[in-house]
């Protein structure tokens, strides 16, 4: 009897032992972490930044959505400025194989390549090395690839690789060698279009398509002042997208008084416009779970998460 008690006493604690959260991992450069913007600094104590740095950037507006949403994500995030996968993989192997993630949301360096912008091939190559290296720890690693933003300096002065030609051009072709990367392991699952999202809001009116001429009124300018980094706009923007592709969530489900944009001082009309052109643009690209769009609401003075 007393054998069975401690048999049934030991069930019963199995089952009240709460999940272990789901842990991830931002690996990238300036666009993962935030430069030029608040965002860079804002609410780092809510995620691991793997080379202390005190970084919030994306991942802390990622941890926040989610959180928000109910979900129990921890995470940790790996950047450097100015660099590919190539780098992290020179530099960070100890801490990219410190724990067996169960989720990454990885990119290159913003033209493919510093030394040949628009080729693919080191993406490709990076990509695949790094998803071996993930799944060696964990086989089962779901892996998430964020074809970034176009830049403006890249494509309105004389001296950018995609001079004279119109600026989801250099979405089309960032998001081409994605793609390509994509193909290099089973292990990774998406393709996060963020610089399709940009261009969405650029078509639609939501945001500037060149912020050289004056930022029309009403619209959002989604690069910082160097036309090169986002704003915090385009950041949140891009964390929205990470939110929706990797959980399968309704964006417009956080509404409009969202706590984070509330604290980086976006208004409710600019969160709304981003949230929608985040679900417009990742329902054409897979299913979302539907979700209440929550109506506008004043958010606190700083959130609790």
């Amino acid at each position: 009897m007393k054998t069975g008690a401690l048999f049934v006493g030991a069930a019963l604690a199995l089952l009240a032992t709460p999940p272990a959260p789901t842990t991830v991992l931002f690996i990238g450069n300036s666009f993962t972490f935030g430069a030029g913007s608040p965002v860079q600094k804002w609410r780092p104590e809510i995620v691991t930044d793997l080379n202390h740095e005190a970084i919030g950037g994306v991942p802390a507006l990622f941890k926040a959505f989610t959180t928000e949403a109910g979900l129990d994500y921890d995470v940790s995030l790996e950047t450097h400025p100015g660099i590919g996968l190539d780098w992290h993989l020179q530099n960070r192997h100890d801490a990219l194989v410190s724990r067996p993630w169960d989720i990454v949301i990885m990119h290159g360096q913003s033209t493919l390549d510093f030394d040949a912008p628009g080729n693919p091939a080191k993406l490709v190559a990076t990509t695949k090395l790094m998803a071996d290296l993930l799944t060696s720890v964990n086989p089962k690693v779901e892996i998430h690839l964020t074809a970034t933003w176009p830049r403006a300096d890249q494509t309105y002065p004389e001296t950018g690789h995609w001079h004279g030609q119109p600026i989801g051009a250099m979405a089309r072709d960032v998001r081409a060698g994605y793609d390509k990367a994509k193909t290099t392991s089973p292990a990774i699952k998406s393709v996060i279009p963020v610089g399709d999202a940009w261009v969405r809001a650029f078509d639609t009116g939501v945001a500037d398509p060149n912020p050289y001429d004056g930022i029309t009124p009403g619209q959002i300018d989604l690069w910082t002042q160097d036309h090169y980094h986002a704003s915090a706009a385009g950041y949140y923007l891009e964390a929205l997208m990470a939110f929706g592709d990797v959980t399968g969530r309704d964006p417009r489900s956080l509404g409009d008084g969202e706590c984070s944009a509330f604290e980086l001082g976006m208004s409710v009309a600019e969160v709304k416009a981003l949230e929608q052109v985040a679900f417009d643009q990742l329902s054409a690209t897979k299913k979302l779970q539907p979700g209440s769009n929550r109506s506008a609401q004043k958010a606190p003075a700083r959130c609790s998460l």
